[in-house]
């Protein structure tokens, strides 16, 4: 009779992607009681996964601002080095990783997959549960897997220094690190609330050697639109989006924009999660039934659930993706799908998306890495298309999962991360509701070791839920842009 841990044995043999090769694990090493599931280093995948090419239905293209026709490279030009707009457009399914950036990728690549038996144990479950744990990187969540990318096409080109965005900080901390590492510039704008909030994601930036300003801010000509109507405005990614762009489009060419979410190219670069996430699942013997992640501007998402769609689309698998957003900012779950600015004041290229209204400024909740109007277009094609699940959950739910989970496996995670541990846990009650074994993949996305002034909130009862008001929603579809 063969054991699971023949099987995974078995399992582990075989080619787990185009590119990978085969991984040899010893049965005597294969233990069932297993918590954590590596991969050498190896094994870190050679090319990223367009989901272009898998699309039943393309993207919708993406319209000039102005003229409202469809952008072409020459467009994107002075935003984007000439490598990325290539990828943003690529139908190719494999994009190749250059070596340099593997090279970097090794620092905390290949991330463990860990699985959760004392959190199955505290929810009395019988559902598996495990998570991919990118809080293990240098910058501590998966935002370094395309920051080091994105720096290293835009040091390729001769570009000074790149400008960005940051809600909760972590992908700030990505992008001053990754410009860090090949020596460039870093100008990033964060969003006000969060730079009050989070003093030493700030100091961490810095330290790496990146200048940051509160956005909204004097020192741009949308920031100043801005503060003349609201001078106590406590910002949005909207806002930092446009104060970033602005700057770089206005340096002749010295700086680029770099965004940490929602573009093609960023979700593509995200992908290395599921690939290897695939692989350690066939290590541990076992296939997901639903495979969860926090969504805001849907990287994260994308980065564990792309490969494994991939699996649904051309292999037959019938893994349920489920993304997290919060219920205070729920932009697929109650957005319109509708063309709209990615940024709050209208500078950015025109994305079919399901939107609260660029004009969304959002209440000053924790988890500030998924406070976004919109979302990326790729997630809002699957959602259109009823290729994934996804559920809004409020701040306190969100929050008493993450002490769960904390208590449980010892990780304090970040509230964004949060999301997916919320949304792990709810499947895993229904799972012991239902009586059914139940494999459950989560991306625990980064920690929340700068984020301890949201715990300090929830645990002195400071904090609440909040439902974004329908009123709020309807106001904001009528500044939508009028596509003819």
């Amino acid at each position: 009779m063969q054991t699971r841990a023949d099987a995974a044995v078995v399992a582990s043999r075989a080619p787990v992607s185009h590119n990978i090769g085969f991984i040899h694990i010893r049965e005597k090493y294969l233990m069932s009681d297993d918590i954590r599931f590596d991969l050498p280093q190896s094994a870190i995948p050679e090319q990223w996964y367009n989901v272009q090419a898998d699309l039943p239905r393309p993207l919708p293209p993406v319209l000039h601002p102005g003229t409202h026709q469809p952008v072409g490279p020459d467009d994107l030009a002075p935003l984007f080095p000439m490598g990325l707009i290539m990828q943003e457009v690529s139908r190719d399914r494999w994009i190749e990783i250059p070596e340099e950036i593997r090279e970097i990728y090794k620092l905390w690549r290949p991330t463990p997959l860990m699985r959760a038996r004392r959190l199955e144990r505290a929810l009395d479950t019988p559902a598996h549960i495990y998570y991919k744990y990118e809080g293990v990187s240098p910058s501590g969540s998966h935002k370094l897997n395309t920051a080091t990318a994105q720096t290293y096409y835009n040091k390729q080109e001769g570009v000074s220094g790149l400008t960005t965005e940051t809600g909760a900080g972590q992908w700030g901390t990505a992008l001053a690190q990754a410009c860090s590492f090949f020596d460039m510039e870093c100008i990033v704008y964060m969003v006000r609330i969060s730079y009050e909030q989070k003093p030493y994601r700030r100091a961490i930036m810095q330290s790496f050697g990146a200048s940051v300003t509160a956005s909204p801010s004097d020192t741009t000509d949308a920031g100043n639109a801005i503060l003349s109507q609201d001078p106590d405005s406590s910002g949005s990614l909207g806002i930092a989006i446009s104060e970033a762009v602005e700057v770089a489009a206005k340096s002749g060419g010295k700086y680029k924009y770099a965004l940490g979410s929602v573009l093609n190219h960023v979700l593509m670069h995200q992908t290395v999660i599921g690939q290897e996430a695939l692989q350690q699942m066939e290590i541990a013997g076992e296939y997901p039934d639903v495979v969860v992640g926090p969504t805001g501007g849907g990287s994260n998402f994308a980065g564990i659930a792309l490969p494994f769609l991939h699996q649904n689309l051309a292999h037959g698998k019938r893994t349920r993706l489920l993304g997290v957003e919060p219920a205070a900012c729920p932009s697929l779950t109650r957005g319109v799908y509708a063309y709209d600015f990615g940024d709050a004041v209208g500078m950015t290229p025109l994305v079919k998306m399901y939107t609260l209204g660029h004009g969304f400024v959002p209440p000053p909740l924790h988890a500030g890495g998924l406070r976004y109007h919109g979302m990326a277009s790729i997630i809002c094609e699957l959602w259109d298309q009823n290729l994934l699940d996804m559920v809004a959950i409020p701040q306190m739910e969100t929050f008493s999962a993450a002490i769960t989970f904390a208590k449980a496996e010892g990780i304090v995670a970040a509230p964004e991360a949060a999301h997916g541990i919320a949304g792990a846990i709810r499947e895993a009650l229904a799972a012991k509701e239902a009586g059914q074994e139940r494999v459950i993949l989560f991306n625990l996305c980064g920690h929340g070791h700068f984020d301890m002034s949201a715990y300090d909130a929830y645990l002195a009862g400071e904090l609440s839920n909040y439902e974004y008001p329908q009123a709020e929603i309807d106001r904001a579809m009528e500044a939508l842009p009028q596509i003819g």
